[in-house]
């Protein structure tokens, strides 16, 4: 569920104005109340709500468990609710990513432009340099340097 989390949250700053990388399907959003150009990512928002309950539920079992000595108690009983709380959750939560997933629409020009922002393939480069044999610490330094001169000499890369 963690991960799960995790990547709602990644795909809810993919769908932000500011990363613009997704679009998801009216389907999984809803309108906002107070922006009418923007679209609330529903669904993504639930799965992020909805793990942190199951991690609740994992939590109230291991404080249940917690000074229960090796043998059958009563107070075991109290597990039920906890799993099978979560067990539903977690379909619920995997239901949804699927209707995500099955409307979302990748802006591939916008993050082909990002890929190209910031240098991010300057590690690329340097692990260009390590495969033709240039040590590792020097493979870094040398394009560290080379991103620096960039920077001042107003240049970007490009693939």
């Amino acid at each position: 569920m963690v991960h799960l989390s995790r990547f709602a949250e990644d795909l809810i700053f993919f769908n932000s104005g500011e990363a613009n990388f997704v679009e998801l399907s009216d389907r999984v959003t809803s309108g906002s109340s107070l922006m009418p150009q923007k679209k609330n990512p529903d669904a993504l928002e639930l799965i992020r709500g909805k793990c942190g309950r199951v991690q609740g539920a994992l939590t109230g079992m291991m404080m249940t468990l917690k000074g229960l000595p090796l043998a059958y108690n009563k107070d075991m009983q109290e597990d039920k609710e906890g799993l099978f709380d979560a067990l539903d959750t977690w379909l619920d939560c995997l239901h949804m990513a699927a209707l995500v997933l099955d409307g979302i629409q990748v802006k591939r020009p916008r993050c082909a432009e990002a890929a190209q922002q910031g240098y991010a393939n300057a590690t690329e480069l340097a692990d260009y340099l390590v495969a033709k044999g240039v040590p590792f610490r020097e493979a870094h330094h040398i394009v560290g340097e080379a991103v620096v001169e960039a920077i001042a000499q107003g240049n970007r890369w490009k693939r």
